[in-house]
């Protein structure tokens, strides 16, 4: 019994130690492409230019109308469909770049550590700049476009809750995307931008699911990430949110039910579906495979 009590937290520490470290490998890769200054310029035009555009489709369908809750419920939405991305997208980018680019991902698998660990901390750097990307269109949108947004106001436990059980599934839907990234041989790089294209329209992001044909609305209902948008909203402006159409007619406590189930399935179907993907990529040797994209 304390044989196996010490393997376990020595696995536990090793599996801490692997997060840790390729979190700090991410963060090397996504931030050392130029200088610390232009990083930052560029962490801030970058989000403020994309939400440029989406309030100039606005406000050319609503004739500048930038006080109405419609407004409000597509900028928050596109706002924090940046995390949505760079999950998803993140630990399928990790897998391209370090067998593709770098060409070490065969030397990672010979390595004693836990592969789904190590591509989340992959992730984590490139996650953690899109959160600031975040908080800069927010500010944004609250200075020049007077978002009625308030830190008093704001439900931080719902918002703590929804974004843990959030970032949960979004990576195992990452997960799930990395498993397929290695069984790729052509265009791996166009599934993770794909996925998060589809997403964007179907989760709710910019306009509620029932402006959807009805059998296309199933496919929002039965991704997670409609529900954590939908709680966010709720979060991030409660006296505002008997104004959002979307998930109208559900309460916060059953839509956090209904994200907390989904982190439950996502995480026992990702990992299976990884090792399934992981299983066929070691037996046809695309681990170290190159395919010049």
């Amino acid at each position: 019994m304390e044989i196996a009590v010490e393997n376990k937290d020595l696995r536990l520490k090793r599996f801490w130690k692997t997060f840790k470290t390729s979190a700090w490998l991410g963060w090397q890769i996504e931030s050392n492409w130029t200088d610390w200054f232009l990083f930052i310029i560029y962490s801030i035009v970058k989000p403020i230019s994309g939400a440029a555009i989406l309030i100039i489709m606005y406000s050319i369908v609503s004739s500048q109308d930038f006080s109405s809750p419609i407004f409000a419920y597509i900028y928050l939405g596109n706002a924090f469909f940046i995390i949505v991305g760079a999950v998803v997208q993140g630990v399928s980018w990790g897998v391209l770049d370090d067998r593709e680019h770098y060409r070490t991902l065969k030397y990672i698998y010979i390595a004693p550590i836990s592969i789904p660990i190590y591509l989340m901390g992959r992730s984590v750097a490139n996650f953690g700049t899109r959160v600031v990307s975040v908080i800069i269109t927010l500010l944004f949108g609250v200075i020049f476009f007077k978002l009625p947004l308030s830190l008093a106001r704001i439900d931080w436990g719902l918002l703590t809750i929804a974004s843990i059980l959030g970032f949960i599934v979004m990576a195992d839907m990452g997960l799930i995307l990395g498993g397929w990234s290695l069984i790729i041989k052509r265009n791996a790089w166009n599934l993770g931008e794909t996925v998060g294209a589809a997403m964007f329209i179907f989760s709710g992001a910019v306009f509620p699911l029932s402006v959807l044909p009805k059998a296309l609305q199933v496919v929002g209902y039965a991704i997670p990430v409609s529900y954590w948008l939908t709680l966010v909203r709720r979060a991030m402006m409660p006296e505002n949110a008997q104004a959002f159409p979307m998930f109208a007619e559900l309460s916060n406590a059953q839509l956090l039910l209904i994200l907390g189930a989904a982190a439950i399935v996502f995480t026992i179907v990702a990992v299976l579906i990884f090792r399934y993907f992981d299983y066929l990529a070691r037996e046809r040797g695309n681990i170290d495979m190159v395919s010049n994209y």
